[in-house]
């Protein structure tokens, strides 16, 4: 009997009720691979793959690599392409999972439609996970403030988040944002949540292989406070590491800079600058602050184990009453 049976679990057809995220520019195939293979459910970044036939590339990679459920990231909201043919790729491939984060879900889950496709929607509101369920989604990810990477514009977080959309819609709720072990996974279950999205916990793992050993690092010296929240004056709050490129986009924004003044500071170079090429002075690396929890750099597999031994150890004492 899987003791970790959920909503999520029976919809995604996974053994632990986690998934792992879209991480832009490192959700590639040996990552997503190592988590389904682990238990969860691995996932491809569409977006930042070269072309189409780049992710059609991955996704029959991925197939090659694990035999069990996996999805495909949509970032809408990030990236100058068309989405449309990434998404005809996936959908004739037969992908068994859709996420989707930033922008506008509704065209995506439109051309969904009579798929047997799984669709997830990434959400920061209580609105949001409403309008994501009245257009489709077989489940919402509720992501509160401390995630990394793009968040929502309330400065809400995760504890108070989570129940709220879980009392707010009727279909599966996956936990995302500040957590990476297993105390992390039972507060997510005791907020009523049906599974947890992790991403910063993610990248400091052997199987990344698309990130860089000194943005590994920068995440094994973090702290909490180790992570700053820009691009806010844009209206695309983003939770990246601390340091001097960061900082000055932090000066560009207090000054008044536009998209025109930040652009070159916030580009996708800039991004694989530190994540792919180690350059911690000109470039930035999404993280969230679970990295003040971040201590090494397990395969996935050795993750997996550790937090449901400790996922474990905390229900049994909760069933003796010692918590």
């Amino acid at each position: 009997m899987n003791i970790w049976k959920t909503r999520l679990t029976e919809l995604l057809g996974i053994r632990y009720p986690v998934i792992q995220g879209g991480l832009a520019h490192l959700a590639y195939s040996e990552l997503a691979a190592a988590v389904s293979n682990a238990g969860g459910l691995g996932q491809l970044t569409a977006m930042t793959c070269a072309s189409p036939e780049a992710l059609r590339a991955e996704i029959q990679k991925m197939r090659e690599m694990t035999p069990h459920p996996f999805g495909v990231n949509f970032a809408i909201g990030q990236h100058g392409r068309p989405y449309m043919d990434y998404l005809r790729i996936a959908i004739e491939e037969e992908v068994p999972v859709v996420t989707i984060t930033g922008g506008n879900p509704a065209p995506v889950l439109k051309a969904l439609e009579g798929t047997p496709i799984k669709k997830l929607v990434l959400v920061s509101s209580r609105r949001q996970a409403q309008k994501a369920e009245s257009l489709g989604a077989d489940a919402v990810m509720a992501v509160g403030f401390e995630g990394g990477g793009h968040l929502g514009r309330d400065d809400v977080g995760s504890l108070v988040l989570i129940p709220q959309v879980v009392d707010a819609v009727r279909i599966p709720v996956v936990a995302s944002g500040g957590i990476g072990d297993g105390r992390g996974f039972m507060a997510a279950m005791a907020l009523g949540a049906d599974g947890i999205e992790m991403g910063t916990r993610f990248i400091a793992t052997k199987e990344c292989v698309a990130a860089h050993p000194a943005y590994k690092q920068m995440l094994l010296e973090a702290d909490e406070t180790s992570t700053v929240v820009i691009k806010k004056s844009l209206g695309m709050p983003a939770r990246a590491l601390k340091n001097a490129w960061t900082d000055r986009i932090a000066a560009l924004e207090a000054e008044g800079g536009g998209y025109e003044a930040l652009k070159d500071y916030i580009s996708g170079d800039a991004n694989r600058r530190l994540i792919h090429q180690g350059d911690r002075e000109t470039g930035f690396g999404w993280a969230g602050q679970i990295v003040g929890r971040i201590h090494d750099v397990p395969t996935v597999a050795e993750l997996f184990e550790r937090m449901f031994k400790e996922a474990e150890a905390i229900r049994k004492a909760w069933a003796l009453g010692a918590l």
